[in-house]
């Protein structure tokens, strides 16, 4: 599959002609929750069945729905106290125009889901100063694939899903749903006073000079990772939830919970970790559903993600039953609710963070060290997909995607565009490492007695 570039250039916000509709460089502090997000461009693909809309109609809908959520248009800067900030310059984003030598039929699709053929269908971020970048390929078959290159600091998951989703509404002409909001201060003031009640050194910041926890166990360092996508059928999630909760009682699991603690103890297996090597899984939580006050609006532009990060050694996770690594998930999910988040603002705007010189834990390069000995879980199987519609009908296949290069042990679930239930989880790791997780990764535990 050869793809061809024939175009790029800069979409800038349409304000329908209103004169006082562009920001004049307004500046958008980032909040709290922005600042430890990653500060990096994560990458989506998306494809669709035919008729694609005519690229000029995407543009013009692109244009419109930057109108709507300028962060997008603008670029990082710094603001009056040289704090972060998103400069409403009105500078645009990039659109790219390609055409491919092919039909995405169901051979291209798989091979999109499991090589690298999917790295020329995305912008590249290198050199980039736009925060949003967009690729439209055409193929063949009138199918056609966005690839969108997204810079995290300007929005989380749920952030730049509602604005792909307007996007598409700005593209079919109907009102963008829902409303965005911008205010990225008010909704996460510090209370007074304050009540830092739990504990995020460590957690989300760590002094500039700390090591990440297990990156002192490098696993065959220097030697290729390799993504594989591992499809979870229906049946096979049942029998795995199914065995974990026969293992205690009546209470019922998430298809998260179980399937995360299977891939984790799978990694940690395939790495061969001395048994007393602590290991840890780092799952993303939203804080849009668990925020109560003041709660946080369903159009938020900006991030309300921390992370769980559930700890044990090696070998406990190993030799004990599969419910302890789902019990130690669902515990550390779920003591992260409103009193934890707001403990943070109250942390995160103490000065303690600016007086120790502390830096996110998701810093990139310090994020992809510290997987070494982890494994880090990034869950999109709430995505309602049929919502994200350009006047051709929803996505058949969505990917998400990694560059420069995939990092060891950082894994999406994605629910499958089979449509009956199942998952696939993308699995990057060693070539070496890939090899023995082959071996276990559809091994379903015995069923322990209960605990």
């Amino acid at each position: 599959m050869e793809i061809t570039v024939h175009s790029s250039k800069s979409v800038v916000p349409d304000y329908y002609g209103d004169d006082d509709g562009s920001h004049g460089g307004a500046i958008i502090p980032l909040s709290v929750f922005d600042r430890v997000n990653y500060d990096e461009y994560i990458f989506y693909v998306y494809a669709f069945h035919p008729p694609a809309p005519p690229s000029v109609a995407l543009q013009a809908g692109l244009a419109r729905a930057l109108a709507a959520y300028p962060e997008w248009a603008g670029r990082l800067g710094v603001d009056a106290s040289d704090g972060p900030a998103i400069v409403l310059c009105d500078a645009g984003a990039r659109f790219v125009e390609a055409t491919a030598d092919s039909e995405l039929g169901s051979g291209a699709v798989a091979l999109l889901a499991a090589g690298n053929e999917v790295l020329s269908l995305y912008p590249s971020c290198d050199g980039a100063e736009e925060l949003l970048l967009v690729q439209d390929t055409r193929f063949r078959c009138g199918s056609f694939v966005l690839g969108f290159t997204m810079h995290h600091k300007v929005a989380d998951g749920p952030g730049m899903w509602n604005f792909m989703v307007a996007w598409g509404q700005a593209t079919r002409g109907v009102p963008i749903d829902p409303v965005p909001v911008h205010d990225r201060t008010s909704l996460f003031a510090r209370r007074g006073p304050p009540q830092i009640r739990f504990e995020h050194r460590g957690v989300e910041v760590k002094p500039r000079d700390e090591k990440p926890a297990g990156s002192d166990a490098i696993v065959h360092a220097g030697d290729e990772v390799v993504v594989r996508n591992v499809h979870f059928s229906r049946e096979w999630i049942m029998e795995l939830k199914s065995r974990v909760s026969a293992e205690g009682g009546p209470r019922s699991y998430t298809t998260l919970q179980c399937l995360a603690a299977h891939l984790w103890r799978c990694v940690t297996q395939a790495r061969g970790l001395d048994g007393r090597q602590a290991t840890r899984i780092r799952i993303a939580v939203n804080g849009r559903t668990r925020m109560r006050r003041p709660r946080v609006p369903a159009g938020y532009t900006g991030s309300v993600v921390l992370w769980a990060w559930p700890t044990t050694t090696a070998r406990e996770l190993l030799d004990r039953p599969l419910r302890h690594a789902v019990e130690l998930i669902s515990r550390e999910v779920a003591r992260m609710d409103d009193a934890y988040f707001r403990s943070f603002i109250d942390f995160a705007t103490s000065g303690a963070v600016e007086e120790e010189e502390l830096v996110p834990t998701a810093d990139a390069a310090e994020a992809r060290l510290g997987l070494s000995a982890n494994v880090d879980v990034d869950c999109l199987l709430a995505i309602p997909f049929p919502k994200l519609d350009f006047g051709c009908g929803a996505p058949f296949f969505f990917r998400p995607c990694y560059s420069p290069a995939p990092a060891d042990g950082a894994i999406y679930v994605v629910k499958s565009f089979v449509g009956d239930g199942s998952v696939d989880a993308y699995v990057p790791l060693s070539r070496r490492t890939m090899d023995s997780f082959n071996e276990c990764c559809y091994s379903l535990p015995p069923v322990a007695a209960r605990l």
